[in-house]
């Protein structure tokens, strides 16, 4: 066993402050595990805590990223969840067990990994044995890194809260880790799925995948599309992953009493409604905050017995952040992955 460890930490906002440091590996306490990483995946919010443009405080020196996967290999005294050896990954909030997250109307929900807490971007971490799930057996590490945060995300807003049901329509905005896999849990609950997006090339790689239309929104009014390919009817249920204007769009191609799940802030977090649709569609908006543990446990299972297989488009070595998040700046087709040597 090392005595020290890499880790990526911070001691200012930006990326230039991002530095790869030894650091010692400590021992688990009461209720707590150490987990050997072996994978984690980035997301886009992580970038936007690196840069400071998602205004969460935090406490320096500091180590980004929500997502990992990995291996126990030390367990504290009391311990009952798992064992060494146990294959686990991290969940996102890690104090949102199941039912409400906590804080009120004016104290918002977001005490979450890589933000409030400590992130993963290190070669071990120690961390309370309910702030994990079991990995899917059908999955490698750096693809089971992927399900805390965006395939918990699509799972909550399409499942959880969504209810989704076979013969309705999803909406997919864009190819990104969240679309992706909502692409594949709507197929995988009989929907019929449209993805909109500004390249061609994805489109058809989305299809590949299942999607059953695919809509280039920059070739014309993707809404009007959505319009003929669906006799006017709109669609059931949108992954609304841009935000600002982008939800009026959004609003415009619901079908009546449908379901928008918002999720990204890509374009602006402001947002504003015409009323006339609103109130004449009647549409359920929901905003989607990650989701709970008892949900990510649902989806694990899910994984398994649907053989879903995440989509990676590149893995990292895990000194090779500054690649990572380049990549993520000109935008993945689902997932990027650090992985351990």
């Amino acid at each position: 066993m090392a005595e020290t460890m890499q880790r990526w930490v911070m001691n200012a906002l930006g990326r230039d402050n991002l530095n790869l440091v030894q650091a010692p590996v400590s021992q688990p306490g009461s209720g707590e595990v150490r987990v050997r990483v072996n994978a984690v995946a980035l997301n886009y919010r992580d970038k936007m805590v690196i840069e400071g443009s998602m205004p969460i405080g935090l406490r320096f020196p500091f180590t980004p990223a929500s997502d990992m996967a990995g291996v126990v290999d030390a367990i504290g005294d009391g311990v009952t969840r798992f064992t060494t050896g146990a294959r686990v990954i991290s969940t996102f909030s890690p104090e949102w067990l199941d039912g409400k997250p906590g804080g009120d109307a004016r104290h918002l929900p977001y005490r979450t990994m890589g933000g409030f807490f400590q992130g993963m971007l290190a070669e071990y971490i120690i961390v309370d044995e309910n702030w994990l799930v079991n990995a899917p057996e059908t999955l490698d590490d750096a693809e089971a890194s992927t399900l805390p945060c965006a395939g918990l995300t699509a799972w909550f807003a399409l499942v959880e809260r969504g209810n989704l049901r076979a013969g309705q329509s999803v909406l997919v905005q864009g190819t990104g880790g969240v679309a992706m896999f909502a692409l594949q849990i709507a197929k995988a609950h009989g929907a019929c799925v449209f993805v909109t997006s500004g390249s061609d090339e994805k489109l058809a790689l989305a299809k590949a995948l299942g999607a059953d239309q695919g809509i280039n929104r920059l070739k014309g009014d993707w809404v009007e599309a959505l319009y003929g390919l669906t006799q006017d009817r709109g669609i059931d249920h949108i992954i609304e992953t841009v935000g600002g204007e982008n939800l009026r769009h959004s609003l415009r191609a619901v079908a009546v009493h449908g379901r928008i799940s918002v999720i990204g802030v890509l374009a602006g977090s402001e947002i504003s409604l015409p009323a006339s649709e609103l109130l004449l569609k009647s549409p359920v908006i929901q905003g989607i905050g990650v989701g709970h543990r008892r949900a990510l446990e649902d989806f694990v299972r899910a994984v398994d017995v649907i053989g879903l297989k995440p989509v990676i488009e590149h893995r990292y070595r895990f000194d090779q952040l500054h690649q990572a998040l380049e990549h993520l700046d000109r935008g993945a087709f689902g997932k990027i992955v650090l992985v351990r040597d």
